[in-house]
């Protein structure tokens, strides 16, 4: 019998578990530290939880002394933390589900998750969580597809009913409360092989749900390299920003646009050099993220800005940008201004975007128009630029 377990508005909690040394993969470096698939094998759980609205906090349970090579895998997500865990699965997540409980609010549901399982998807995080609305704890399964046979002596033997066995996956999400208790109470000198094995032993009716074979264990060195044709290549959506910044030419200034100082009888007044067209496109790339405008980061009213190269603000989006997971796709910047010409410069300026962005230079384009003379760029009293740029992360839950 299923128990109705429905606490209204609940926060919930992401604990992963990373403690393990990941001898059968082979090499000196733990396996959840190891490159799958153009990042850490960490990163990729901590990525998927910490892009969904649903979750306040990824908690990281890691093995003592790997402090620095987890920071490093994750990155600087602003809700992970770490926690040392312990010689045994059980340990390390009885280590993470204590820590998470000294927190000042402590959530209503947790999801428990192997970094060995980077695969994991948006539309998974949203299954378990529906099902906590009537269990009191659910997991993902799969049904078995070849014929399953006990052993006799090293002799085939009795055929075993694979339609009452299912591979059990991760994550596993439980009542924080209900899986905090049955880890305390737990008897020290009894291993289980997973959280919802300990919570069914307690009495506790786990829900089943859909698993998907793109969240198989990776578990040994081939693993690493070989594809597996069950995990399709991760999706990634797309976000796009627009950005536009004017300023004023005056005498006795430099002009800067695009990273390049040009030779030109006046230059941009601003608070820093003025480069407008830097500001438009650091304007786009946070507008693509929702990560606010360029003055929210730099406020114009803080003297330490003042003639500050806008090549840094550029750098610090871009920056943003890596650490939330997602890469920029391409710059559409367009210089309006009667002169200078900007024609002689066009390529000195994409390949000087393309280095602080540290992105190919084929991905950014700059573009230059006139307004025929009319407005205040068409009297040359200023030069604006507008600027689009398009981003891509993989699928979450930013919509939520």
């Amino acid at each position: 019998m299923s128990e109705p377990h429905n606490p209204p508005m609940p926060r919930r909690t992401a604990l992963i578990v990373a403690a393990g040394r990941g001898e059968r993969a082979g090499g000196e470096l733990p396996k959840q530290y190891r490159p799958w698939r153009g990042q850490p094998m960490l990163w990729h759980s901590a990525q998927a939880f910490a892009q969904s609205a649903m979750f306040d906090r990824v908690v990281i349970a890691i093995g003592e002394g790997q402090d620095a090579m987890a920071q490093q895998a994750v990155g600087a997500l602003a809700n992970a933390s770490f926690v040392t865990g312990g010689a045994t699965r059980r340990e390390s997540v009885l280590a993470g589900l204590e820590a998470i409980a000294q927190m000042d609010t402590p959530p209503g549901r947790v999801f428990i998750h192997d970094a060995a399982r980077p695969g994991l998807g948006s539309a998974m995080i949203r299954r378990l969580d529906d099902a906590l609305n009537s269990h009191i704890g659910a997991v993902p399964a799969l049904p078995l597809v070849d014929s399953i046979s006990g052993l006799n002596d090293a002799l085939l033997g009795e055929r075993v009913n694979r339609d009452e066995l299912r591979r059990i996956q991760t994550p596993q999400a439980f009542d924080f409360e209900a899986i905090l208790a049955v880890h305390r109470n737990w008897p020290d000198d009894l291993e289980a092989t997973d959280d919802a094995e300990m919570m069914r032993r307690a009495g506790h009716g786990i829900a089943l749900v859909d698993g998907d074979e793109a969240l198989a264990k990776i578990t040994f060195a081939e693993d690493f390299t070989q594809e597996f044709p069950q995990m399709p290549a991760p999706q990634r959506i797309f976000r796009t920003g627009s950005g536009f910044d004017v300023h004023r030419l005056v005498s006795g200034e430099e002009l800067w646009l695009c990273g390049i100082r040009i030779d030109h009888d006046k230059g941009l007044s601003g608070h820093s050099d003025a480069d407008v067209a830097l500001h438009a496109i650091t304007d786009a790339i946070l507008g693509a993220m929702a990560l606010g405008d360029i003055g929210d980061h730099f406020p114009p009213s803080d003297p330490q800005w003042r003639g500050a190269s806008s090549d840094r603000f550029l750098a610090h989006a871009a920056r943003l940008i890596r650490d939330a997971g997602a890469r920029i796709e391409n710059i559409d910047a367009t210089i309006i201004c009667e002169a200078p010409k900007i024609g002689p410069h066009r390529q000195a300026m994409r390949e000087r975007i393309a280095e602080i962005l540290d992105i190919p230079v084929a991905k950014i384009s700059v573009k230059a128009t006139t307004t025929e003379k009319l407005g205040y760029t068409g009297r040359k009293e200023g030069i604006a630029a507008e600027a689009i740029a398009t981003v891509s992360l993989p699928d979450g839950d930013l919509d939520q």
